[in-house]
């Protein structure tokens, strides 16, 4: 199937042809046609699968099908995310993909200046891609309101609910239009996803595409055995491998990250830390010198590196194996993507092995290890470590400042955030 047969109209075709867009994905193929007809949509997808694509290629044709020309245009399309990162990606792709059709967007978060968000606002913007703190500050000065809204979208819901961000969801429901075509995606669909599911969808359509516990198979996966002191010296050490040019590297928490970083600067390795305590402007710059290979290692929390989408991206390294399992796919997702190469290297200390047992029952598959490395693990038998409870406490502790206004960290001046006219953007995915 090719996105020819899928009825796009000819801005957008010729936009994703500029793109090197030929052949939908599963997700695509499937949701494309049912949003195009109006339908509800419960979609079932992680990150990496080509998700945003499947409801942003959609919304702009349908949008395109009845534009509004009055000079204080409404904003008729919302799509909410979790984190920052992630909604700075959204806005990328839907400048990608709707460079032809005369349509504008904005992208609201906090952490930056809100001046250059209103100034958009007050000037009129047909979709608007926000997280829900932000948003709901803004809403609550007046500067926008959520009357107009013809689709909404819930995107990254499993986590929207892990954040905390559940009560600011509630909220927002609240402010739309009831009559209205909502689309809603999760990577992961527990009992409390799936009844706040049917508190915004009427009668939905399902689309459900490579399950959570389902790793890339083209993604090689290893685990080294380390003691926690050694985890420095085993990363240089693998570091010193030239075919190695970027790599991904995970740690729990904002003060890891931190760590990290030091360690490889003192090293001669270009590094950078992306997590909740910098500045969204600091974010970005991290983000782009790694993606131009300027910076060979990034270092992220988990909750930062959402909405991380760099093309060709061989390593992800976990220096700290996640204690939710589930992030461990989502973690090794950034690797691999679009049937490119990808090696996922993970390092396991002994309070550790219960985290990579919980992982190996997931993926249902064991994680080869890499016996012969220079800094086995000698002590087997540490302090146990408790697991922490999934939910708003751990993800407030580990990178709580993530997407949500009052917990940003210092507050740059710039322009981020501010209206862009659909314009020839750097290639999204």
């Amino acid at each position: 199937m090719l996105f020819e047969s899928l009825s796009l109209i000819e801005p957008i075709l010729k936009a994703l042809q500029e793109e090197g867009y030929t052949v939908p994905t599963p997700i695509q193929s499937q949701s494309i046609p049912l949003v195009l007809q109006g339908n509800d949509l419960l979609g079932c997808a992680q990150t990496g699968t080509g998700k945003t694509a499947a409801f942003a290629i959609p919304i702009l044709q349908l949008l395109s099908a009845n534009k509004t020309y009055d000079k204080k245009k409404k904003v008729r399309s919302l799509i909410i995310t979790p984190t920052r990162e992630l909604a700075v990606q959204i806005g990328e792709s839907f400048r990608a993909y709707g460079r032809h059709t005369g349509l504008t967007c904005t992208v609201i978060f906090g952490g930056v200046n809100q001046n250059p968000q209103t100034a958009a606002l007050r000037a009129g913007v047909d979709i608007v891609i926000a997280t829900p703190g932000r948003l709901l500050d803004l809403m609550n000065q007046g500067h926008l309101t959520l009357r107009d809204v013809e689709i909404f979208v819930l995107d990254e819901a499993d986590r929207m609910l892990d954040m905390g961000f559940i009560h600011d969801v509630k909220k927002m429901l609240t402010a739309l239009p009831k009559k209205r075509q909502s689309l809603f995606f999760s990577a992961t669909m527990p009992p409390e996803i799936v009844k706040l599911a049917s508190t915004i969808l009427q009668n939905p359509s399902k689309v459900s595409v490579t399950p959570v516990s389902s790793t890339v198979d083209i993604i090689k996966q290893c685990v080294y055995f380390v003691d926690k002191g050694n985890k420095n010296d085993l990363l240089i050490d693998i570091l010193k491998d030239k075919n190695i040019k970027t790599a991904l590297v995970f740690t729990r928490t904002k003060h890891g990250a931190d760590k990290v970083v030091k360690v490889l600067l003192k090293h001669n390795i270009k590094t950078e830390a992306i997590h909740g305590n910098k500045s969204q402007n600091a974010r970005q710059r991290a983000l782009t010198n790694f993606k131009e290979q300027t910076t060979r290692i990034l270092v992220a929390t988990d909750i930062a590196a959402r909405g991380i989408d760099v093309d060709d991206l061989e390593y992800v390294i976990n220096y700290e194996m996640s204690n939710i399992a589930e992030t461990y796919v989502h973690r090794i997702g950034r690797t691999g993507r679009a049937g490119a190469k990808g090696t996922a290297i993970s390092f396991c200390d002994a309070e550790e092995k219960e985290y990579l047992r919980d992982v190996e029952k997931l993926i249902a598959k064991k994680i080869p290890v890499i016996e012969n490395h220079a800094f086995p693990l000698m002590d087997h038998n540490p302090v146990k470590a408790p697991k922490q409870q999934q939910g708003r406490r751990n993800f407030r502790t580990n990178d709580s400042s993530a997407g949500r206004t009052g917990h940003q960290g210092p507050k740059p001046t710039g322009n981020n955030g501010q209206k862009k006219w659909f314009g020839k953007p750097k290639a999204s995915r």
